[in-house]
């Protein structure tokens, strides 16, 4: 089982997280715990203050080591491996991609600390943070989404949370390129009919079909993943092929 641990101001947040939906199930049936951990309660202070000015002036308030560093100790003495690493959700982080969500299925702990106002004093990420991540180029209210967004990347990842495994595999990125489109039925909708090689059962077609599809249009929209990517002499083909089909129809990037 997995152990989550959450610093947060709002952990009522995270109801829409953790009960519904694929994340909730896999909530509710065991497969992964979460626990949270206010700041608020391990203030020095009657009303629960935990953010002061900054030093140095400035806009907004920033969150006071002191109760920060009582909520990440206490996650740390509930969590199942007591080496448990604490991760902080900030823009100038490290981007968070597909390809770290296996990092992070290999351990049995994580505790996430979700900053609010300007951030969090940075003695705090100095002491007790042991890695920082970004979902993105953008500022938001609160660390919650962020940490969020991890989570349910992670576990839907857990062994017995999707129903079908296969779709993990065929799923955008986890073969370093975009999913290829989906169709379902009516075979003809509004004029606009499933492509011809889906109707007709011939798997290796499919499967050549979709290889495609994810090749042009990952080209297309994230050419930055392809330029990095060795193509094999059947990916170059199919790319190629794309493009040439693209150009008769008038289209480009």
């Amino acid at each position: 089982m997995k152990w989550f641990g959450v610093v947060t101001l709002f952990p009522q947040m995270f109801d829409s997280l953790l009960k519904q939906g694929v994340v909730g199930r896999a909530h509710e049936q065991g497969l992964f715990k979460c626990e949270f951990f206010n700041p608020r309660n391990y203030a020095d202070n009657i009303r629960g203050y935990i953010d002061d000015r900054p030093f140095g002036g400035g806009a907004g308030m920033v969150m006071q080591p002191g109760p920060l560093q009582g909520a990440i100790l206490e996650a740390r003495a509930r969590a199942l491996d007591k080496k448990a690493r604490v991760i902080y959700v900030s823009p100038s982080g490290k981007p968070f991609r597909q390809k770290d969500v296996s990092r992070f299925l290999e351990g049995s702990s994580w505790i996430w600390v979700a900053g609010r106002y300007e951030g969090i004093d940075q003695r705090v990420i100095d002491s007790s943070v042991d890695e920082v991540w970004s979902i993105g180029d953008y500022v938001l209210s609160g660390g919650e989404l962020p940490v969020m967004v991890m989570m349910d990347a992670i576990v839907r990842n857990i062994p017995g949370v999707l129903g079908d495994a296969e779709s993990l595999v065929q799923e955008s990125f986890a073969e370093g390129l975009l999913e290829h489109p989906h169709y379902t039925r009516p075979a003809v909708y509004e004029g606009q009919e499933v492509p011809f090689v889906l109707q007709q059962g011939d798997h290796e077609a499919i499967r050549r079909w979709r290889l495609k599809q994810s090749l042009g249009l990952t080209w297309q929209k994230r050419p930055d993943l392809i330029e990095c990517r060795v193509l094999s002499v059947e990916e170059q083909r199919l790319l190629v092929e794309f493009q040439q089909e693209m150009a008769q129809k008038g289209h480009s990037k």
